[in-house]
């Protein structure tokens, strides 16, 4: 997954996306890769495939390659009950502020849209080519191609209809002779049913497991699937998909310390996975399905700034002496972070005394004086301070404040950098279960849910719950428990309908500001301007 080639085909077959093809033009063009020379054996659609993993890598890092300004999933993380904007700039702002940011001139959704349809149409350059006669390889092969391919594309219609609501349904290559300036909004429903069809071809044609770091098998597309039948309130076919995952023999939840610190005793299961060299299955971590892959030093080997964007600015912001620069930024640290986004109050509350969940493994609620040359009178290097977050409610610009520990890396060769190059859990068998948990209060009752909900909570070392404990809003408080900054937020309160109400009632800088409107983001302007036959209709308000 870590090639040169990555990003050289990726860019190699997005331009084909849109290039010319009149065969007069331009038969054979030896020097390039495009799409006519590129997807003509197997080797060449496993190259486009890579160019997906490497679209789909982008979520995590910045909003145009090379980019750590500006966390390209952040409209998705943050503006919700649990994640707030720490800061004035970037999508922070529209999340916090609302009304005349959220407007459809904004760039951040315009980078979105773009990166969700190129990967579409990179998808479905990839899906009609392999139907090409004279392409030499076994049916299995096309099938397992055909199947990431058609996967990726309902990945990326989840992330816009969750977005925007009713989109274009694109699903033919597009190139220079087929430019089209009449796009039509898709309903929803007729989306969805094609995101169905997508990703039951992918869960019948990937492998039971994953053998390839990074890569996906079919307890991914059965995830989405559970996601996507709860949206649909199907919630028996929830169940089904979800409790496929969780039998699956070839995952389980990690409830046992392992890796590259299983011998701190400061550590725990939970915190384990989240370490650098134990993300992955083949460094022991049987719970997570998927990951994004990072190296450094690798021409194409990809980076995200989740650790830039969630680690809070403690060495600007730990002032109880007047000094700024008694708490610095270091490997221990897990590296500097610029505190774009921080847990509300409301999800910091959450956690029971003792869950693991919570721990300081898992937060920084502490600062260590870790300058030798600041050390404040009366003091010793190696002092910790407990962050003084309790009875206060989230501010914007409030340094001083708690952040997630689950994405802490730092090269120490580059402390200042923003990039990391860890490789980071994109999906964990701990959210199925929870999705499980949620089809099964619908159809076999709260107990049922309890005692899946209670799996995870043990090994999280937290109290059991019971029948009565359990609603959709408790299962939310729980999704927040365990899966901070790892769901998309925005998304799971959306489908269960909770978005306005929590976020209303939770979270002090947006609630103020939120409308109803804002449940559905605008439609870019540049998409509106470039729809020149047909009006495209705008969402609601804007």
């Amino acid at each position: 997954m870590k090639t040169f080639n990555k990003i050289f085909v990726l860019l190699a077959f997005l331009v084909a996306g849109v290039a010319c093809s009149e065969d007069e033009l331009i038969e054979n063009p030896p020097h390039i890769l495009a799409a006519d020379n590129l997807y003509v054996d197997y080797a060449g659609f496993q190259a486009g495939i890579n160019g997906l993993y490497a679209q789909f890598r982008r979520e995590r890092a910045g909003e145009t390659w090379g980019s750590n300004n500006d966390l390209l999933i952040d409209p998705a993380l943050s503006g919700v009950d649990n994640c707030y904007g720490n800061h004035r700039s970037g999508w922070a702002r529209i999340g916090n502020d609302w009304g005349t940011y959220n407007v459809p001139t904004e760039g951040h959704y315009r980078n979105f849209w773009n990166w969700l349809y190129h990967t579409i149409n990179a998808a479905n350059t990839i899906i009609e080519r392999a139907e090409n006669p004279d392409v030499v390889w076994t049916e299995d092969q096309k099938n397992h191609i055909v199947a990431e391919a058609r996967f990726f594309r309902a990945w990326c219609y989840r992330h816009l209809t969750f977005m925007w609501g009713d989109v274009p349904l694109s699903l033919n290559e597009s190139s220079g002779s087929n430019i089209i300036t009449d796009w039509e909004r898709t309903p929803v429903a007729q989306v969805r049913a094609k995101m169905e069809e997508d990703l039951l071809f992918a869960e019948a044609n990937l492998p039971a497991y994953h053998e390839e770091d990074g890569r996906i098998a079919k307890v991914v597309p059965q995830h989405y699937l559970a996601e996507l039948y709860l949206t649909l309130g199907e919630n028996e076919k929830a169940k089904q998909k979800a409790q496929a995952v969780v039998d699956n023999p070839n995952y389980s939840l990690v409830t046992a310390r392992y890796g590259v610190e299983s011998g701190n005793p400061s550590g725990t299961p939970f915190s384990d996975m989240f370490l650098n060299g134990n993300t992955n299955r083949s460094e022991g971590n049987t719970e997570e399905l998927w990951t994004v892959q990072c190296e450094l030093e690798v021409i194409g080997g990809g980076y995200n700034i989740m650790r830039r964007w969630c680690r809070n600015r403690l060495y600007s912001g730990f002032k109880p002496w007047g000094k700024s620069n008694a708490v610095t930024f270091s490997v221990e640290g897990g590296g500097r972070g610029i505190g774009r986004i921080g847990p509300t109050r409301f999800a910091m509350e959450l956690y029971e005394e003792g869950d693991d969940r919570g721990s300081d493994e898992m937060w920084w609620t502490f600062a260590v004086l870790n300058n030798p040359d600041a050390i404040p009178s009366g003091h010793a290097l190696g002092d910790t301070f407990r962050i003084e977050w309790q009875g206060r409610d989230e501010k914007r610009g409030d340094y001083y404040w708690p952040s997630t520990a689950k994405w802490d890396y730092a090269n120490p060769n580059d402390l200042a950098g923003g990039s990391s190059y860890n490789d980071i859990i994109y999906l964990r068998l701990a959210d199925t279960y929870l999705l499980l948990a949620e089809a099964q209060l619908f159809t076999d009752g709260p107990a049922a849910a309890a005692e899946t909900i209670n799996i995870l909570r043990r090994r999280a070392n937290t109290s059991d719950i019971s029948a009565g404990d359990v609603t959709i809003d408790f299962i939310l408080d729980e999704r927040s428990r365990e899966l901070f900054t790892e769901e998309h937020r925005r998304y799971t309160l959306l489908r269960t309908n909770k978005w306005f109400e929590r976020t209303q009632l939770h979270n002090k800088l947006a609630s103020p500001n939120i409308t109803e409107r804002d449940k559905l983001f605008p439609i870019p302007q540049t998409v509106i301007d470039a729809n020149l036959t047909t009006p495209m209709e705008q969402n609601p308000g804007y």
